[in-house]
C-alpha cells in the first residue's frame, strides 16, 4: 500500500425528512445564492422542502445550471454572485448542479476566468458551499471534483478544490427519477468503483473488500430498482452506494485508473451523451483492450462479484470483461457506439485530442491517444 493522507470534511446527512434540517445546518450571518438546474425540484417537491426550510432567511436563486454543467453558463452565475456578494452557495440538483456550483464558488472567490480555473485543474480559492441532492450517480456530494463543459471548444475537463460543507441526502426525492437517470446513476457508480478497483493487484485487502462491497451491493439493487424505484431501503443503499464510491473511502493508498472516465468525457463533450451512459459504452472496451494488463485484477473480480471460477485464466477474464457489459446492458443501457450512432471519425478526433494533449492515463500511465483509438474501436 502507497502512503497517502486522508481527510473528508463533509457531514452528510441522510434520510427521510432532513432537509428540513437546512436553517440548523447553514451559518448564520450568510449571504446566500442557491442554485438549481432545469426546474424539476419544483415537480418532485424539494424546492418546497427547501424554501420551507429557510423560511425567514434572505437568498438569492440561480437557475439552469445544465447536466454536463456549461462554463458559459456558470459564468453568469458567477457574475451574480459577485453583484450580490454571494459569500455562501447551496446547491439544490443533481451532481452536474453541485459541479457547476463547485466552479461558480471558485469563480466568486478568484478573478480568474471560469474556463481558466478548470483548465489549471485546481480551484485555489472557493466560497463555501453545500449541497441537497437529489440525483445519486457522481458523489460530487462528498468529494471536492467537479467535471465541467465548454460549448465553444466542445471539451470537457475535471478540476479539484475543497469538500461541501455538508450534503443532504434524502432518498425519498429519488422517487420522481426516471428509469433512464436511475440506470445512468447505477453506472456511474459501479465505474466509479472499477476505475479505482480495477488497477494493481494485491495492494490493500480491505480497500478491494470495500469496493468489492459497492460492487456487489449495486450489483443486487439494480434488477429490485427496475421492479419497485420507490421502496426506500433499495433507494438508500443506491443514494448511498454512489456517495461511497467516490469519497476517496475506497482509494487510499492504491493505484487508480480514470482512463474510462476521459474518454467519456470527449464522447460527452462531442456528442452529449450522459456522462453515466458514455461510461457503460468506454468501459468494457477499456477492459477488453488493457484485460492483460489487468488479469489478474480481472479474475478475482471475475470470481467475487460474478462467481466465475471454471476455465483458463483467458476464459475467466474473458467471461468477467462479458459480464461486465451485460450488466450495463441490464440496467437498459446500450454498450456500443454503433448504437448511438458514432463511429470511426469520432474515434479519431479523439485519439487526435489525447495524443496532442500528450495523454497518459490509466494507473500506469499508458492509455495514449492510440491506446484509446483501440479501446473505441473495441466498442463500436
Amino acid at each position: 500500500m502507497n502512503n497517502f493522507i486522508f481527510q473528508n470534511p463533509t457531514k452528510l446527512v441522510f434520510g427521510k425528512g432532513q432537509i428540513a434540517r437546512l436553517a440548523e445546518l447553514l451559518p448564520d450571518n450568510i449571504n446566500l445564492m442557491l442554485t438549481f438546474g432545469g426546474g424539476s425540484i419544483t415537480r418532485n417537491g424539494v424546492y418546497d422542502q427547501v424554501k420551507e426550510a429557510l423560511k425567514g432567511r434572505n437568498y438569492t436563486e440561480f437557475w439552469g445550471i445544465e447536466p454536463n454543467p456549461r462554463v458559459e453558463t456558470l459564468r453568469k452565475a458567477i457574475q451574480v454572485g459577485k453583484d450580490n456578494n454571494i459569500n455562501y452557495l447551496l446547491a439544490v440538483g443533481g451532481g452536474s448542479v453541485l459541479d457547476g456550483t463547485k466552479l461558480i464558488a471558485a469563480g466568486i472567490a478568484d478573478e480568474m476566468d471560469a474556463w481558466e480555473i478548470v483548465k489549471q485543474g485546481v480551484a485555489k480559492r472557493q466560497i463555501p458551499f453545500a449541497s441537497v441532492m437529489t440525483v445519486p450517480a457522481t458523489g460530487s456530494e462528498m468529494n471536492g471534483a467537479a467535471v465541467i463543459s465548454c460549448d465553444e471548444t466542445q471539451e470537457k475537463y475535471g478540476f479539484s478544490g475543497s469538500y461541501p460543507q455538508f450534503s443532504i441526502l434524502d432518498p425519498e426525492v429519488t422517487y420522481s427519477l426516471s428509469e433512464y437517470q436511475i440506470a445512468c446513476g447505477l453506472a456511474d457508480a459501479y465505474t466509479h468503483v472499477l476505475e479505482q478497483y480495477m488497477t494493481t493487484p494485491g495492494q490493500s485487502r480491505l480497500m478491494d473488500r470495500w469496493a468489492e462491497g459497492i460492487l456487489l451491493s449495486i450489483k443486487e439493487i439494480a434488477p429490485a430498482i427496475k421492479e419497485n424505484p420507490k421502496d426506500y431501503d433499495l433507494m438508500a443503499d443506491y443514494m448511498l452506494a454512489a456517495t461511497l464510491a467516490l469519497n476517496d473511502f475506497i482509494r487510499m493508498g492504491i493505484t487508480q485508473d480514470w482512463s474510462t472516465h476521459q474518454i467519456g468525457h470527449e464522447l460527452t463533450a462531442l456528442h452529449g451523451i450522459t456522462h453515466g451512459h458514455s461510461l457503460a459504452i468506454v468501459m468494457p472496451g477499456t477492459l477488453r483492450v488493457l484485460k492483460e494488463q489487468k488479469k489478474e485484477k480481472l479474475m478475482q473480480y471475475g470470481e467475487r462479484i460474478f462467481g466465475i471460477t471454471q476455465g483458463t485464466e483467458d476464459t475467466r477474464v474473458n467471461k468477467a470483461i462479458e459480464m461486465t457489459e451485460q450488466f450495463y446492458r441490464s440496467l437498459g443501457l446500450t454498450t456500443r457506439l454503433s448504437e448511438v450512432g458514432i463511429g470511426k471519425n469520432t474515434i479519431e478526433t479523439i485519439a487526435t485530442r489525447f495524443n496532442e494533449r500528450g495523454a497518459a492515463f490509466g494507473e500506469k500511465g499508458n492509455v495514449t491517444g492510440d491506446v484509446t483509438r483501440e479501446i473505441l474501436l473495441s466498442c463500436l
